[in-house]
């Protein structure tokens, strides 16, 4: 893996609204695909939980880019290392 492969799999809040909007499949747009599934079978948790996530969905998308993050960032304390 390359560090602009990793950074091409950043995701974007904007996105995780609009799936979150019009489909309710934020969670699969972060790779969450067990949660998505129990999202759908609750109907958002009865509205109650896609209420919620209309709050959370930035923390969310922060946390999984952070660990992408920290991924690139090992990549290129590797990459120094060879040097």
């Amino acid at each position: 893996m390359n560090k602009y492969y990793l950074m091409s799999k950043m995701k974007s809040s904007g996105i995780a609204y609009l799936c979150w909007f019009f489909l309710g499949c934020h969670y699969a747009y972060l790779g969450r695909w067990g949660t998505q599934i129990l999202f759908w079978i609750t109907a958002g948790g009865l509205g109650i939980w896609a209420f919620l996530d209309l709050f959370l969905i930035p923390g969310k998308v922060n946390r999984y880019n952070r660990r992408i993050a920290d991924q690139i960032e090992e990549l290129e304390l590797l990459e120094e290392r060879k040097k």
